[in-house]
């Protein structure tokens, strides 16, 4: 799959293609659907199938750590993409200036001249261009005139709602991992090199390896039975996602506990599928208090995996 990284690297040779356009937040089933349609108009063009995103997502630009928490990295989406069968994506940097961008100007400039697109596929709810004025009437106008065929994907229903980042956000921060994992078709994971902690864990007895969360909001938090993706082997192990109130912590971390791993992987990229929730995050007013839970989080965790 072809990555393009901003506007001002769309050359000659990316005219002519099939797109669609969004966040493709979590690469739902919702977002699956968007882009059988996608993969169907570009089979009938003989023309790659390309998908639009931004980075940082425009909610993120505009309400800064206010933003909905996001469920997937760059990295993920793009790998989940690619596994969809995608060829190529745009990630256009989402700053100011694209922000003011008017919606003609986006469709004239970027899709017709230089992208050159001849099919169109968007969700029923798309908005974009200054102050959200474009939508899917003026996306058929402009399209009739540069003959660019325009069409909507019906929202796909699953368990009786409509499939949508909201919905498994709302599920994530309710511990309810079954309902978020049949709405996104896998797992929900959170991807991310090993850094270098506090050490704690290795004090308490209970080695832990670390991926920073950054200045994302992250969408679950508490404790985990988890399955990790590691130096090319899967390992089970039991997670904590937040700030270590016990320790007084201000960064959102995550803290993995691998059963029966002990290779350095400091640097490494680790790949982390949350299985069940297993508590909340709690402060705990004694290290003694906090080594007893921690032994009883790994004794839950290995019940889940068959391994007591």
């Amino acid at each position: 799959m072809e990555l393009i990284r901003g506007i001002h690297n769309i050359r000659s040779q990316h005219f002519g293609c099939v797109l669609t356009i969004g966040n493709f937040d979590g690469v739902h089933l919702g977002h699956a659907e968007v882009l059988k349609g996608l993969l169907i108009d570009a089979k009938a063009n003989n023309l790659p199938s390309t998908v639009m995103l931004f980075e940082p997502q425009p909610q993120e630009f505009f309400a800064k750590s206010n933003a909905p928490a996001r469920l997937t990295r760059l990295r993920d989406k793009l790998l989940l993409l690619s596994e969809l069968g995608i060829e190529r994506v745009i990630c256009i940097s989402f700053n100011q200036q694209f922000a003011n961008m008017h919606a003609e100007q986006f469709v004239s400039d970027i899709l017709i001249k230089k992208l050159g697109v001849k099919a169109l596929t968007v969700g029923d709810d798309f908005r974009f261009g200054k102050q959200r004025q474009g939508n899917f009437d003026l996306l058929v106008s402009m399209g009739k005139q540069a003959s660019m065929d325009v069409k909507s994907t019906a929202s796909f229903r699953q368990l009786n709602a409509r499939v949508s980042s909201t919905l498994i956000r709302e599920a994530l921060a309710a511990g309810d991992l079954s309902t978020a994992k049949v709405m996104l078709g896998h797992n929900y994971a959170i991807s991310g090199r090993v850094i270098h902690g506090w050490k704690r864990g290795r004090e308490l007895g209970f080695r832990t390896a670390n991926i920073a969360l950054k200045r994302q909001v992250c969408p679950v938090n508490g404790v985990f039975a988890v399955q990790a993706t590691i130096a090319g082997k899967q390992v089970y192990g039991v997670a904590n996602i937040g700030n270590k109130p016990t320790f007084n912590g201000t960064r959102a971390l995550l803290e993995v506990h691998l059963f029966d791993f002990a290779q350095d992987i400091y640097g490494q990229f680790m790949h982390v599928e949350l299985i069940k929730k297993l508590r909340d995050e709690k402060k705990f007013e004694t290290l003694t208090q906090l080594t007893a839970q921690i032994a009883t989080d790994v004794a839950a965790a290995k019940q889940c995996f068959g391994l007591n």
